[in-house]
């Protein structure tokens, strides 16, 4: 029996040495990617993908003469050459002022409908009883299959027989119209998820399904209703086939604005640049001040 265990003793490995072997290959790439150059890695990979938005800053604060001469780049070698003087003719030009009102006039209704309707669908579909409520559900969900290139014509001539083609109403009820269904989807599944306990202790201190939906499940389900605001916010913003299509001169966003002023590049050059960058940095500025609640809604997402 000693003979036994001392050869048993010598033949098993230390432990130390098989926890080792184990995380050799995992906890080596773990610490690599947790090391400082990774850091760097990212930062300078970070740094890479903004070139395209500094370029485009740097182009609007430069001559229209050294635009066409020179690049971007040039500005580091003669500073001297940055001036507001393109953003004081864009401000000047009322093509893209008019633009740049019509974009919010169509973004910010647009994003508002979509996250109030499709909060309460949401809500109605994952908590509430009515006849044929999976079927309805299924239905929402039919319609993210239907691509909006196909609507285009039909609604075009429903909106021109009821009076809305041409005009910032009809827009916005097509970019509502076709950001519902995956408002609906999102939201019911994210509401789904809240604990029923939770809401059966609400109802039983008195409150209604209106005010159990404002006191309780909004609160909860804030970050994925950030997420889906911020998502319709720059599909809308960044949108030109369906304002291309539905919308006129008077109510024309600033993406149709910008590629009406492309038709002349060599002499609108000076209003492009300005205008570009404008229309770009608004839905940065949105994404960074609401990047805690976005990141917090996909985080929740992935849990569950």
């Amino acid at each position: 029996m000693t003979a036994d265990a001392g050869s048993l003793s010598k033949a098993a490995p230390p432990p130390t040495t098989t926890v080792k072997a184990k995380q050799s290959l995992g906890s080596r790439l773990a610490e690599g990617v947790s090391g400082g150059a990774v850091r760097v890695f990212l930062i300078v990979v970070g740094l890479f993908w903004l070139v395209p938005t500094i370029g485009l800053l740097l182009s609007s604060l430069r001559p229209p003469e050294e635009m066409t001469i020179s690049g971007w780049w040039d500005v580091f070698s003669k500073p001297s050459q940055l001036t507001i003087e393109s953003y004081d003719k864009l401000l000047q030009n009322n093509d893209i002022t008019e633009s740049l009102v019509n974009t919010l006039l169509i973004t910010v209704p647009a994003t508002l409908l979509v996250v109030i309707i499709g909060a309460l669908a949401g809500y109605a579909f994952a908590w509430m009883e009515f006849p044929g409520r999976d079927w309805w559900f299924l239905g929402v969900v039919g319609l993210l299959v239907v691509p909006v290139q196909v609507a285009l014509i039909p609604v075009a001539e429903l909106f021109g027989k009821i009076g809305l083609f041409g005009n910032i109403m009809g827009v916005v009820l097509f970019h509502t119209g076709f950001g519902l269904p995956f408002a609906v989807f999102l939201l019911r599944n994210f509401f789904a998820e809240i604990p029923k306990e939770l809401l059966e202790a609400a109802r039983l201190d008195g409150a209604g399904e209106l005010r159990l939906f404002a006191r309780v499940v909004l609160p909860l389900g804030g970050p994925a209703i950030a997420s889906l605001g911020i998502f319709q916010f720059l599909w809308v913003w960044n949108d030109m086939l369906i304002a291309l299509v539905f919308s006129d001169t008077d109510s024309q966003p600033i993406t149709v604005a910008l590629q009406t002023q492309m038709r002349a590049f060599a002499d609108n050059v000076d209003i492009l640049a300005p205008g570009a960058f404008i229309s770009m940095v608004i839905p940065l500025v949105v994404f960074f001040a609401f990047q805690r609640q976005f990141v917090s809604g996909v985080m929740a997402g992935a849990v569950k």
